[in-house]
């Protein structure tokens, strides 16, 4: 733990503010990995198909990602602290609507307001953790911050696979009704500054308004192809976005001060390679979870029990990598754990009906060191890179790119999985034609982070970015 003296006439304790931080990094991820554990569950109580069943992810990751940036801007102009406390009411409130849904369509849709409660809440923290935390400490504390992520996504298999099998996967939204109103008695209670360094600044809603709906029908469209109207949508979501650029260019108070890509090119590639990374590797659990349980026949605690490995994994180097950013070059370390990713994906191509257990155990092992030492450096790297009045903004923008690539990862993958077995539930009579699937996404996958490295090492050194200006 970071030993700081408690800064009590600025109104709030480092630690504390910390371990607020930390807990919700650790509950939220949580309650994501927990949820695609029982996505085979839920999908026979709905009588849901594969495509339908990603939804209850994909709408989550949807919302959250459309509503990252907005809700990052709008916490420098009203202040950070009753952002974050603000979503973590919505969480808990949805959460509790999610575990009493009906219909397959009635999760979906609190699922969508649960990603507008998750952006609120993710937008704000590590914008938080970088406002209290001196440029020294900032790498570890950010470690500390991104170890959670890993730690929710660690114990979310196990448990999330032990409480489906004796509890029911609704409990997986009951279970983190009472850690959000922990979190949001320390907010209201000990945590008395508000960080609204741009408080002077108008919101913009008009761009926020074409962001919103550009990205929505990008990323809608994206999950739908080859479907004519998802091409209309996709391409229309394109055109949407660079009207919202050009609009923002000749704004005075910007949702997006795009001068931050065009101008900072720390902020910039490792932003890109942020999305890289999550585009290449988010489906890995939604696709290992189908893989064993329909393939291998494992029940959801066995499942759960194997692809712990990856986070836990994750955990450890997390916190190394971030202690090492303080010192090092943080694009060399995330490039290095960017070029272990690859190496894990292209083992699990080779993924078939009779693949042992062990394989998977290893290439998940070999993905796990790779994140560790991604995430935390890449991540210091960008919130190091801007002022303090855009550290919501850069906060939104890295939390952005890692939905983005999220949901363009399931994207993918549903794409493909549709290419080989269409809408048709996955029966042992498709099972070969689903493995076949299976290896060309991670084919395609290894590929794409392939050249994630070259963007990580395509940013500058730190002691040639802004570092140093958000002191």
């Amino acid at each position: 733990m970071i030993r700081t003296q408690p800064s009590v006439s600025q109104g709030y304790n480092k630690n504390l503010l910390l371990f607020v931080t930390t807990l919700t990094s650790i509950v939220h991820p949580f309650l994501g990995a927990a949820v695609n554990i029982a996505l085979p569950v839920i999908g026979d109580e709905f009588s849901m198909n594969a495509i339908t069943m990603s939804w209850i992810s994909m709408s989550f990751l949807l919302s959250s990602a459309v509503f990252l940036l907005p809700a990052g801007k709008l916490s420098d102009i009203a202040g950070r602290k009753r952002i974050f406390l603000l979503g973590n009411i919505v969480l808990i409130l949805t959460s509790l609507l999610c575990a009493i849904a009906s219909s397959g369509t009635m999760l979906i849709t609190f699922r969508v307001i649960q990603g507008i409660g998750s952006a609120m809440v993710f937008g704000t923290g590590t914008a938080m953790i970088t406002s209290a935390f001196p440029p020294h400490e900032r790498g570890k504390a950010i470690g500390y911050n991104v170890s959670a992520v890993y730690l929710g996504l660690s114990v979310a298999p196990l448990l999330g696979g032990l409480m489906t099998q004796a509890l029911g996967w609704r409990s997986l939204f009951l279970v983190i009704v009472p850690f959000g109103i922990i979190v949001i008695l320390i907010t209201i209670f000990a945590i008395r500054t508000d960080w609204a360094e741009a408080g002077n600044e108008k919101f913009d809603f008009t761009g926020a308004f074409f962001y919103i709906l550009a990205l929505s029908s990008l990323m809608y469209g994206f999950s739908k192809l080859p479907d004519i109207k998802a091409i209309i949508l996709t391409i229309t979501g394109i055109i949407g976005l660079a009207i919202f650029i050009n609009f923002e260019l000749k704004t005075a108070y910007p949702v997006l001060n795009i001068i931050l890509f065009k101008s900072n090119r720390i902020f910039a590639f490792s932003n890109l390679a942020a999305l890289i990374n999550y585009a290449a590797t988010f489906a890995i659990t939604f696709l290992l979870s189908l893989y064993l349980q329909y393939i291998k026949g494992m029940s959801p605690r066995e499942t759960g029990l194997l692809l712990v490995t990856q986070p836990a994994v994750m955990t450890l180097f997390a916190s190394f990598s971030g202690r090492l950013s303080d010192k090092y070059d943080a694009r060399v370390i995330s490039s290095i754990g960017m070029s272990i990713i690859v190496v894990g994906l292209a083992m699990l191509a080779f993924v078939g009906a009779s693949t042992r257990s062990g394989f998977i155990i290893f290439s998940l092992m070999i993905l796990g060191m790779g994140f560790g030492l991604f995430s935390s450096p890449n991540t210091n790297a960008v919130m190091s890179s801007v002022e303090k009045k855009y550290l919501g903004v850069a906060s939104a923008t890295v939390a952005t790119m890692r939905m983005i690539g999220q949901l363009m990862s399931m994207g993918i993958a549903t794409l493909i999985i549709h290419i080989f077995i269409g809408e048709s539930r996955i029966i042992p009579a498709n099972h070969l034609l689903f493995i076949r699937g299976v290896k060309v996404i991670f084919i395609l996958f290894s590929i794409l982070c392939f050249f994630g490295v070259f963007a990580s090492l395509a940013r500058s050194k730190q002691n040639e970015s802004f570092f140093g200006e958000n002191e």
